[in-house]
């Protein structure tokens, strides 16, 4: 053992119940459009409800056929976010499968809503 390995500030230890208690705080979330007409598209969530849809008022416009006016909700609440179909004729699809209930959504999730995917990112503190 060197002098130098002796003067080192020691490593913080964490107990399991603390690392499996540790709460982050998410900063920023959102969804980057990979495929379709707005392909590189970046839109950011605000906490609590989101709309995606092919209304000019959804929160996320979505503006293409195989889109129903009222598509999916997003619901961001703390460190969550959550999807879920609200009723579209084409399905709402999560990594490849239709969803038809709410289900969360992790860093890397891919939404499929018509002819759009979208990825989901989230950073957290």
């Amino acid at each position: 053992m060197t002098q130098d390995d002796v003067n080192e500030e020691p490593t913080e230890t964490l107990s399991i119940d603390e690392i499996a208690n540790a709460k982050e705080t998410v900063s920023a979330a959102g969804f980057v459009v990979t495929d379709g007409p707005i392909a590189g598209s970046k839109y950011l969530l605000e906490s609590g409800n989101s709309t995606l849809g092919r209304h000019p008022e959804s929160s996320i416009f979505l503006d293409d056929i195989t889109v129903s006016r009222r598509h999916a909700e997003i619901l961001l609440s703390g460190d969550e976010a959550r999807v879920e179909d609200v009723g579209s004729l084409n399905g709402t699809y999560l990594n490849q499968r239709q969803i038809d209930s709410s289900q969360r959504l992790v860093p890397g999730d891919v939404l499929q809503i018509g002819k759009f995917k979208l990825v989901y990112f989230q950073e957290s503190q």
